[in-house]
This record gives structure tokens, sequence and C-alpha cells, in this order.
């Protein structure tokens, strides 16, 4: 249950945000999981776009999806799920994926999609989950300090065993 383990974080330009913000964390029999982070895209094509970036505790990103933006309707709303798959190409996705230089839109060199007549958009987006990673990363110890580690992944030799 994310709403029942919570934890308030201070500002964090990483994250776009100026206040303290709470952070959800998902668990599993008590060892950690995930985290997901409310994350602020300050330059959008209209303004903010309010975003919340799930990261497993590996650091691979689980999820994005948009909360609230004020972009294009017909343009840069394709960030919408109920618009486009768009914001799906994140899943799965961390820092070393694609490689630093590749976190951006294609058109400015990197690996992710623009919309037709709407880059800066995508572009807003892009950088913000990016910068989830990074404050992630830097605080991942944090935001999971009091929670067990997880267990170690079993290899096929052990499933095997009774």
């Amino acid at each position: 249950n994310l709403f029942a383990d919570t934890l308030t974080v201070d500002d964090s330009p990483l994250l776009g945000q100026s206040e303290p913000v709470t952070v959800y964390r998902g668990t599993w029999q008590g060892a950690p999981v995930a985290v997901v982070l409310p994350v602020i895209a300050p330059d959008g094509y209209n303004g903010r776009i309010e975003l919340l970036v799930g990261i497993l505790v590996d650091g691979t990103v689980s999820g994005v999806r948009v909360i609230e933006h004020r972009e294009t309707p017909g343009l840069g709303d394709a960030i919408e799920t109920r618009r486009s798959d768009w914001i799906e190409d994140f899943r799965g996705r961390s820092l070393g994926d694609p490689p630093d230089e590749r976190w951006r839109v294609k058109r400015d060199g990197g690996d992710f999609d623009q919309f037709t007549g709407a880059t800066i958009t995508p572009r807003a987006v892009v950088r913000a989950v990016r910068r989830a990673l990074v404050y992630f990363e830097s605080n991942r110890e944090a935001l999971f300090a009091d929670l067990p580690e997880p267990p170690p992944a079993a290899d096929a030799a052990d499933r095997d065993r009774p």
C-alpha cells in the first residue's frame, strides 16, 4: 500500500520542487521494492508539467504518469496515456539506459521521440524523468533508510531445491 508508507523529503531542484514533498514507498514483505516521486517539469510549452515517476529499487523506471499540465490540446497533450503511449517509453529505462548523452529527444540527438510540431513538451518530460533518476540515485539510501534490504534474487539452482 503506497499510501501507508510515505516519506517527506526536502525541496530538491532535481524534482523541480521548492517545498517538501511526499514520496511514496512500495515494499513487499517489508523489503523495499520501489518509490514514486512527485516531479515537476517546469519548462513545458505552457508551463509546469506535474508527473509521478515510479522507480524500482534497482534504479529502473517502473512507470511515468502525467498528473497535471496545460499543454496544447491535440499537440502537447500526447504526454497523456489516454492520448498516446509515448510516455510508456520510459518503462524499464535507467540512468545507463540510454547513456547520459542520449537522454534527449531524437531531434536533439537522443533516444526519445518528440511529437510533430511539439518538441518542447517531450523535451521537458525527458529532462524531468532523467532528473528524477539522478535524485533517486543520489538519495537511494535515505529513501529506503528504515527498511530492510531486499532478499537476494534466487538463481536457477536455488529454485530447483525444495
